[in-house]
């Protein structure tokens, strides 16, 4: 079994910084690709970013390339969502997620088996 805990989620004033961390337990994490994905209200859950197993690839949305990086510290098996630049359309619940069958990054959600309870990221006009 896999626990998934976000952190870090925060109201920020646009053009600033947040970075969300996501502590797992449970598996032997670096053999796993991460992923980030978020849902704002009224909307459906999306794909964020991405990463490998070792951490050296990364995937990400369009919409968030150049402002966002994925990392990981897998002595801690922590991931880690640095997100620069924030816009008002970048709130949402942000979720961090584990695929226990590759350890190569994917996009798609129901690739991932385990889940986050979610953090909150509020960005201001």
């Amino acid at each position: 079994q896999v626990q998934l805990v976000e952190s870090g989620g925060a109201l920020v004033q646009a053009g600033g910084s947040l970075r969300l961390s996501c502590a797992a337990s449970g598996r032997t994490f670096s053999r796993y690709a991460m992923g980030w994905f978020r849902q704002a209200p009224g909307k459906e859950r999306e794909f964020v970013a991405a990463t490998s197993g070792g951490g050296g690839l990364t995937d990400y949305a369009d919409s968030v390339k150049a402002r966002f990086t994925i990392s990981r510290d897998n002595a801690k098996s922590t991931v880690y969502l640095q997100m620069n630049t924030l816009k008002p359309e970048d709130t949402a619940v942000y979720y961090c997620a584990l695929d226990s069958s590759t350890s190569v990054p994917d996009r798609r959600m129901d690739m991932y088996e385990y889940w986050g309870q979610g953090t909150q990221v509020t960005v201001s006009s």
